[in-house]
């Protein structure tokens, strides 16, 4: 059962990789990356919800799509 989980993870990246670089071909996806970026978009949300600010908010959306990517390994 947790092949199945992990194969539907790796599915899902895959997916959403190819939405976010508008391809159908493949590419190279760094796992360690995503993960990265996602638990950096999960913690700004969360501070930036206790802040109080809007990420429809021009500035406040700039430093979350800048931040997201710290610490990610390039692919």
């Amino acid at each position: 059962m947790q092949i199945n989980a992990s194969l539907t993870a790796l599915n899902v990246l895959k997916i959403e990789d190819r939405q976010t670089k508008n391809t159908q071909g493949k590419t190279v996806i760094s796992i360690a990356s995503r993960k990265r970026r996602k638990f950096n978009q999960h913690l700004m949300g969360r501070l930036f919800d206790e802040l109080g600010l809007d990420l429809s908010n021009e500035k406040v959306a700039t430093i979350y799509e800048q931040f997201s990517n710290y610490g990610a390994i390039a692919a």
